[in-house]
């Protein structure tokens, strides 16, 4: 009996103490299970590799049995061998979770492992599809979004006005550019081009950093792995595209791993900016945790590069420590099954909170909240110097905390350090690309030569343009190098077309732009992108009217005032040899009032023909012959230039409107070179044939002056030097159509363009423009005979000199035969008191 109890004694204790734990310990071992699949050949694979063993040296530490068995199994960044090592955890390891994979693409291949076996997969991958969670509801990121970074990207982009910009890729970590592209675009910035860099290949890295050296755009943000972005600098310095002019901005990819890049890699980067994820340094833990890393890492790789945690390391950590809680809280409870620990484990991980060491971590809605904060650094000597940071919807700051400054621009964080050493910030471009030149293409004829001309080049060279176009281009241009620090250079080309045809051998590459008086119209903006018009805009219609007079003064216009002054000295002096020949023979003439006489004779002359019988001598009908001869053709001109002014005067300097020339089928003219003709056809509908073209702008005063046309349409600009050389003697419509004014052209997209739309704009605000459109129209000095060329001229005294000259000189003659016989008769009388005086005039008209 004591042999009974004591054999039942030794099998409880063994069970108790021997295969009871020992059964607990192997079921529990089973339980958490833990597989994780990386690529540690990588920097980035390393560090996750040995952030994911610490993780669970330290939650297995603190817990009071060893909780999580980690199983780590090598994928290469290949889908295909990520999914057999995905199967080869669940099925020998009976891992209840897999981490990592940070690649989208490795992990949507997994994801449909995990879903069948109902595995929760935690994937460190970057912005995995926003689909992807609802086809495979086992998928979790746990990585967080870089979304906000791309904004950050932009932000610098916009700070400094760069519209052109080169993404440079590693074709494996392509899930973030919708994102950049997007942010981009948000900012008035677009891609230039797309560089795809592959793994491992530095003759196409070669091939592909000539192609952009003999582009334009000179900024260049870059998303790639270190490994890859090693390559990349060097042989970017190789080539001297670190140098003045060229723009680098990386992505946290590259920056998280600054510190563990060799002293020849930060040379090649010098002048790099770049956007780093935020973690709170001066955290405690963090601190602990990077010493420790530190150390363990180059234990394990002691060839490596001295770094510290990077990213994608700390979100790691933060990984397995979550699963840790996950497991240790609700997985080993007694309802837990390999059938439902999955769906537990989904349900229990999104009430894990606590503050990590990537920042809180807390799965609500399935993932964790989107980084929002980011460190701005600036690589200079033999590191880099944090300058700033940038938060989503508040921008730049110099620091972080309550009470600091906020700006949507850069320049709130101070000096950037610049490519090449330059303190100055690059303009984003460079036309100086292997010694290439702006050809920019010019009209080789104008309507107008105001605006443009060319005159031979006495050197050989190309003919020089000039104008007010050109000024107004070479004061752009000037502006831009005073105020932006860049030269543009170009070559002005001689094009012999239309304008329309000039502005599309711009998208036929023939031009990189085209200057002149070309102006801004929507079916020209489909073959280039203009700047802001540096003219006024619209077209007017030009007409011929009738100068107006006062209508009380009107009488005096048919006679300049010389005639007036002519005719009444003519008139009294002969009204004077009339009454001097006729006083002794002609009582009428005897008056005491010779004065009055004598004028009331003169005017009398002009409206009234006297009758020969009140003249008594042939020497006064000879003088009153040629002067009333002279009096009706002065009183029929005078009449016929005051019929005409009067007639008018009725013409008003009203110009006809468009209604009224259709009406009257009227004939119009414009510029046959421009856009006018076919506006004039199809928008405001007159008939072709109703419609003369011309290609010279002195052709139009001579047609509206012979009414070869009615009305002219001609762009505002030329409308003010047709008034101004012409003295203001055409009239213009009181309205004006709008269209766009003169502008410059160039290829859609130019990275220059927006800084020239600007520079125009500074020109006209400045007073330039208005100083070189004033010397311009003040080149036309009208002088009087200017401006009676097109008008209707009064009478001079030229135009009846000859026939004054007759009458004065008849009268004189007859004055002097008068005089002349009257001292003849006195001598021929005999002397004494009782004679009477007979008169004895030899022409006189006695009886």
């Amino acid at each position: 009996m004591v042999g009974y109890f004591g054999h039942l004694a030794a099998f409880l204790f063994l069970f108790i103490f021997v295969i009871l734990p020992s059964t607990f310990t192997a079921s529990e071992d089973v339980k958490l299970s833990v597989g994780a699949i990386l690529d540690y050949t990588l920097l980035v694979g390393k560090e996750e590799k040995v952030a994911m063993e610490m993780a669970v040296s330290d939650s297995n530490a603190a817990s009071h049995y060893p909780g999580i068995a980690l199983h780590i199994l090598y994928s290469g960044g290949d889908p295909i061998r990520a999914v057999a090592s995905a199967k080869k955890l669940i099925s020998k390891h009976q891992a209840r979770v897999i981490l990592g994979l940070n690649r989208w693409e490795e992990t949507l291949s997994v994801a449909e492992v995990a879903n069948k076996y109902q595995v929760p997969l935690l994937s460190l991958a970057n912005d995995i599809p926003l689909w992807a969670p609802q086809q495979w509801p086992f998928l979790v990121s746990v990585a967080r979004s870089q979304h906000s970074q791309m904004k950050a990207i932009a932000a610098i982009v916009q700070s400094w006005k760069w519209r052109k910009v080169t993404l440079i890729y590693e074709e494996t970590l392509n899930n973030v550019i919708p994102h950049l592209i997007t942010s981009l675009h948000k900012v008035n910035s677009d891609i230039d081009d797309f560089v795809i860099l592959p793994p491992f290949s530095p003759y196409s890295l070669s091939e592909k950093l000539f192609n952009l050296k003999k582009k334009q755009c000179r900024v260049f943000i870059v998303h790639a792995s270190s490994e890859v972005a090693a390559n990349l600098f060097l042989e970017a310095k190789e080539m001297g595209m670190m140098e003045e002019e060229y723009v680098w901005i990386t992505t946290d990819t590259i920056t998280s791993r600054v510190d563990s890049l060799n002293a020849s890699l930060i040379s090649a980067m010098q002048g790099v900016l770049g956007v780093k994820s935020y973690y709170p340094h001066t955290q405690i833990e963090y601190k602990e945790f990077s010493s420790r890393f530190m150390d363990i890492f180059r234990t394990h790789y002691p060839h490596d590069p001295y770094t510290e945690p990077g990213t994608n390391a700390l979100q790691a950590y933060d990984a397995v420590r979550a699963v840790a809680l996950t497991l240790m809280a609700r997985l080993n409870t007694e309802n837990s099954t390999i059938n439902n620990a999955g769906w537990n484990f989904l349900g229990n991980i999104n009430q894990i909170s606590f503050n990590g060491l990537a920042g809180k971590f807390d799965l609500a809605g399935s993932k964790l909240a989107p980084s929002d904060l980011f460190r701005i650094i600036n690589v200079v000597g033999h590191s880099y110097r944090e300058i700033g940071y940038w938060s989503d919807g508040s921008g730049f700051s110099a620091s972080i905390g309550e009470g600091n400054n906020y700006s949507h621009l850069m320049k709130i964080l101070g000096q950037i350090y610049w490519p090449g050493g330059a303190w100055f910030v690059p303009k984003g471009w460079d036309v100086h690309t292997y010694g290439n030149q702006l050809k920019l293409g010019v009209p080789a004829y104008t309507t107008f030569s105001d605006f443009l001309w060319w005159r031979h080049n006495n050197s050989g060279g190309d003919p020089i343009a000039e104008g007010f176009s050109i000024d107004v281009f070479k004061a752009v241009v000037e502006l831009l190098r005073d105020n932006l620090n860049y030269n543009l250079n170009y070559r002005l080309i001689q094009f012999d077309g239309t304008y329309d045809s000039l502005v599309q051998q711009i998208e036929r590459k023939v031009f990189d732009g085209a200057i002149g008086d070309i102006a801004i119209v929507a079916n020209r903006c489909k073959y280039g992108e203009f700047s802001q018009p540096y003219t006024e805009s619209g077209i007017q219609i030009v007409a011929y009217p009738r100068q107006k007079t006062k209508r009380q003064w009107l009488f005096k216009k048919p006679f300049t005032t010389g005639m007036w002054v002519a005719t009444f000295v003519i008139n009294l002096y002969n009204g004077f040899v009339v009454w001097f020949i006729e006083r002794n023979n002609n009582r009428d003439f005897q008056s005491n009032n010779r004065f009055g006489t004598t004028v009331w004779l003169a005017f009398t002359t002009l409206f009234t023909s006297l009758q020969g019988d009140k003249l008594h001598t042939n020497v006064a009908k000879m003088v009153v012959v040629v002067w009333l001869f002279v009096a009706l053709v002065i009183t029929s001109t005078f009449t016929a230039s005051l019929t005409s002014f009067l007639t008018l005067q009725n013409l008003s300097r009203k110009v006809a409107d468009v209604e009224t020339l259709k009406r009257n089928n009227a004939k119009v003219g414009c510029d046959g070179n421009s856009f006018v003709p076919k506006y004039l056809e199809n928008v405001l509908g007159f008939h072709p044939n109703n419609i003369k073209n011309y290609t010279s702008g002195d052709a139009y005063p001579q047609a509206l002056m012979s009414g070869e046309i009615d009305a002219a349409f001609l762009e505002v600009p030329y409308v003010k030097v047709l008034l101004a050389k012409y003295c203001n003697n055409f009239a213009t419509g009181s309205e004006t159509f709008k269209v766009g004014g003169f502008g410059f052209v160039f290829a859609r997209g130019a990275p220059f363009l927006p800084d020239i739309s600007a520079a125009v704009l500074n020109v006209s605000e400045s007073g330039t423009l208005l100083h070189l459109e004033r010397s311009m129209l003040s080149s036309y000095n009208c002088s009087s005979s200017d401006e009676t060329e097109y008008v209707h001229d009064s009478v001079g005294l030229d135009s009846f000199s000859v026939l004054f000259a007759i009458t004065a000189l008849t009268s004189t003659l007859a004055l002097l035969i008068t005089k002349f016989w009257e001292t003849e008769e006195q001598r021929a009388l005999p002397k004494g008191p009782q004679q009477q005086a007979v008169p004895m005039y030899p022409l006189a008209n006695v009886g």
